[in-house]
């Protein structure tokens, strides 16, 4: 890791004590760069989403996506944590701290819609951003893009179904408009542009210009993701300062669930003896929420001004930050997981077959 890398904590820290003073003196260039959206999709953020990405995709050698299918067992545990646990653990933990432990220090008027919010952001796994986690924990590329595609046509079905069922609501109006510009956006449009840019390297200069134009990417992709957290942080300064109890509150489920399902995940993959480089990413997509769609949701059902709103925001806020803490914890535990995932693969071999 270079110096920079081995301080990123440092910097995020920096960065959200940047965004949220910026945003607080300076409003209006943070809501200009905020309205800057189209389908409540902000271009400027997607724009930097690709910087983030692309050194992940142009890893991607769509010949060998075949083998994604080694990878099952990852697959499997990814999609029932995504399906299966995060949405009703989340519901859980929103009635209990939300509902009855911290009710006393929030409007009543708002709780439930409080509630609301946090299942609407649990129930939309991550589209764009788990190529990052996946990168900076050492996943497998094409095990990253297999699951996010197949999370994506799930959640076309999948979605508001268990939205209506947990919030008690006979029909639930999707936004297909955002739903399908973040998938073209955030997955479609570069993945093709990391193809086209790799085949051009590789034709040009071989493997070892592919590893050179990687070595350059990744810090761009780190300066990105800072870029990215100071203009989130920027964009809700002036919530963060005018109500830090409520929003320090909505965080405390956000976060118990994503280290729950990330270490669920993660133990999950050590338990049927998945890779670790399937298991970080595995751990990752189970825990990190697409929060586009949640915050177009949450605003379409309850309104801008609703605690819904200010819940799905505060999933973004804390996105970034937490999901770095995880892909430190994956990364410095790998020797411990290979450790224990070899004890199992010998154990199941002096068994025998089963």
């Amino acid at each position: 890791m270079s110096t920079f890398e081995r301080y990123l904590t440092i910097w995020v820290a920096l960065c959200i004590i940047a965004g949220v003073t910026l945003g607080h003196f300076l409003p209006a260039v943070f809501q200009t760069i905020g309205g800057a959206e189209v389908a409540r999709v902000n271009i400027p953020v997607a724009i930097l989403i690709w910087l983030m990405i692309i050194p992940m995709l142009v890893k991607i050698d769509f010949a060998a996506l075949g083998r994604v299918r080694e990878h099952w067992r990852g697959i499997g545990v990814t999609l029932f944590i995504n399906w299966a646990v995060k949405p009703f653990s989340m519901a859980a933990l929103g009635l209990f701290f939300i509902g009855y432990l911290f009710r006393a220090y929030l409007p009543a008027e708002q709780i439930d819609s409080y509630i609301a919010g946090l299942i609407i952001l649990a129930a939309a796994p991550c589209t764009a951003m788990v190529f990052v986690w996946s990168n900076l924990s050492n996943g497998e590329p094409h095990f990253t893009l297999s699951q996010v595609a197949l999370n994506d046509i799930i959640m076309v079905f999948a979605f508001a179904p268990i939205v209506g069922l947990l919030l008690g609501l006979s029909a639930i109006i999707v936004p297909w408009d955002t739903l399908v510009l973040s998938v073209g956006l955030y997955i479609v449009v570069p993945v093709i542009i990391a193809q086209v840019l790799r085949n051009r390297i590789l034709r040009a200069g071989g493997q070892q210009a592919l590893q050179k134009l990687l070595g350059t990417l990744q810090p761009m992709s780190l300066l990105a993701l800072l870029t990215t957290l100071v203009l989130l942080f920027g964009f809700q300064g002036e919530q963060i300062i005018a109500q830090p109890v409520v929003i320090a509150i909505l965080a405390v489920p956000i976060l118990i669930q994503v280290y729950f399902n990330s270490g669920l995940a993660y133990l999950l993959n050590r338990k049927v003896g998945s890779a670790h480089c399937v298991a970080a990413p595995s751990a990752l997509i189970g825990a990190s929420n697409f929060f586009e769609l949640a915050v177009a949701v949450a605003i379409s059902l309850f309104g801008i001004d609703s605690g819904a709103a200010l819940a799905t925001v505060v999933g973004v806020l804390v996105e970034v930050p937490v999901m770095l803490s995880v892909v430190r914890i994956v990364n410095k535990s790998k020797h411990w997981y290979e450790r224990s995932a070899n004890v199992q693969r010998h154990n199941r071999i002096r068994s025998g077959p089963d």
